[in-house]
């Protein structure tokens, strides 16, 4: 399994981190938040772990989102151990 893993910046906004949680990766609002949180404060979390299709497939959306949105937003995609 491979796990997508969301990298903090000082550009990125908080909300668009919320908002991609919610809407890539199907976090409840209450679960983005605290989230973006552990990224913003540790500067980095884990934002689910998926068979690797599916986390390239995830990590790349949401880094062509960021793009489409003006935002530096990187994630990386890890083997979970």
């Amino acid at each position: 399994m491979w796990r997508v893993v969301l990298l903090n910046d000082d550009y990125t906004t908080m909300d668009f981190v919320v908002f991609v949680l919610r809407k890539l990766f199907g976090k409840t609002c209450e679960e983005a938040e605290k989230l973006m949180l552990e990224v913003h404060q540790t500067g980095r979390g884990i934002a689910g772990v998926y068979v690797k299709d599916v986390a390239e497939s995830l990590a790349a959306r949401a880094m062509h989102l960021a793009k489409d949105n003006g935002f530096p937003f990187r994630c990386l995609v890890e083997r979970q151990e």
